[in-house]
């Protein structure tokens, strides 16, 4: 099916989680897998609703653990496959998201943020949506601030997942999640998207796992067109048989690791506002960069030079924007929902370059304005 028929340009008034749908339909999304989860549910029941009307399927798997390896086989299928949970359901996923990087399929999941067993806003999966695999990875994650970015971070998450044959992540959280604003849903003619490069070799030349470079991305043959592949999470050689020779694995992670970490500065965007003069630089990811704009407008009414960087991908860590905006400023803050997690990172950058304080909240909303310009006050003093 043609992409006009699959997005629904114009302008709305929609939901975060609906967007997302919009989002991954209009990025050619043909699959979706997931079980019900609040505060993500509306994600499922959106898909469920689009995809057969596109050519697409929709399956509800009997746990999480099912839906991720339901879109990661899928993947591999061929199809551009999604699914959507929240943090609890998260952590059943990490066995097929462990599977997935080592197999290099390209797929999409989407965490909706909530505090543990609690229908609350939180940003505490941060940690576990860079960490929560075994084994050598890297991990895409985009976190939107906007209904507008839970559209545009959709499409953009099937493209990179799709470019670099990896799971790459969205984080938003309950209250971004359920929100509703403007959304504009642009022609369908000027949404770039992005396709795995098929192989063109013959079946009997065909080295699933074999790149043009050291950190390179392998080119795909979808299962069932003739071509003999082994997905396995076990280390592998380029043909995909398991290799247990310790060169062999230590070659295929470093080429799976260092196709992200090598195009990191492409990848891990950020957005600057008010940084040019700033003293007080804020350093914020998600709907938690909403009232960090609110406050540097409030901070430079009482004269208070202050600046936000936005962390479009937060994972791989943007180490040179991060070190970039320390340099400039006098301090900088962590802006967080949570007690503290991605602060710590930050600090390892900047290292001293200038001084650091955190702005951290776990009390299930996101902060206020007034919160934040307290800190910035108390870090000029």
């Amino acid at each position: 099916m043609g992409l006009e028929s699959r997005v629904h340009s114009g302008v709305h008034f929609m939901q975060g989680n609906y967007a997302a749908v919009e989002g991954a339909v209009a990025a050619g999304c043909d699959f979706f897998a997931g079980y019900p989860i609040t505060p993500a549910n509306e994600v499922s029941e959106g898909m469920a609703r689009r995809l057969p009307a596109v050519g697409g399927a929709f399956f509800q798997g009997e746990d999480e653990l099912c839906s991720i390896y339901a879109i990661t086989a899928a993947s591999l299928a061929g199809a551009k496959a999604m699914t959507a949970t929240a943090s609890a359901g998260y952590d059943y996923m990490q066995e097929g998201i462990e599977y997935a990087v080592a197999v290099e399929a390209p797929i999409v999941v989407l965490d909706v943020m909530r505090c543990r067993g609690e229908n609350f806003a939180t940003q505490a999966d941060i940690m576990q949506v860079r960490w929560a695999a075994a084994g050598d990875h890297e991990m895409i994650v985009l976190a939107p601030s906007t209904v507008q970015e839970m559209f545009d971070f959709t499409v953009r998450a099937f493209n990179l997942a799709e470019e670099y044959r990896t799971p790459v992540i969205v984080i938003s959280e309950m209250s971004l999640a359920l929100m509703r604003e403007r959304l504009e849903i642009p022609d369908a003619s000027t949404i770039p998207v992005v396709n795995r490069k098929r192989t063109t070799k013959h079946p009997s030349e065909y080295l699933p796992f074999k790149a043009e470079s050291e950190f390179g991305v392998p080119d795909f043959a979808e299962l069932g067109t003739g071509y003999r592949v082994i997905h396995s999470i076990n280390p592998h050689d380029e043909r995909g048989d398991i290799e247990w020779e310790p060169h062999a694995f230590e070659r295929l992670y470093k080429r799976i690791t260092g196709k992200i970490r090598e195009n990191r500065k492409k990848i891990s965007t950020t957005q600057r506002f008010m940084l040019e003069d700033a003293e007080i630089a804020l350093i914020a990811f998600g709907s938690e960069v909403r009232p960090c704009l609110d406050a540097v407008h409030a901070a430079r009414e009482k004269g208070i030079k202050a600046g936000v960087l936005k962390l479009d991908a937060p994972w791989p860590i943007p180490e040179e924007a991060i070190a970039e905006t320390a340099a400039g400023a006098n301090a900088v803050v962590t802006v967080e929902m949570n007690i503290g997690r991605y602060a710590g990172e930050v600090e390892r950058i900047v290292c001293g370059k200038c001084r650091t304080a955190r702005a951290t909240k776990n009390l299930g909303t996101p902060h206020t304005p007034d919160e934040i310009l307290s800190v910035i006050e108390e870090v000029r003093s």
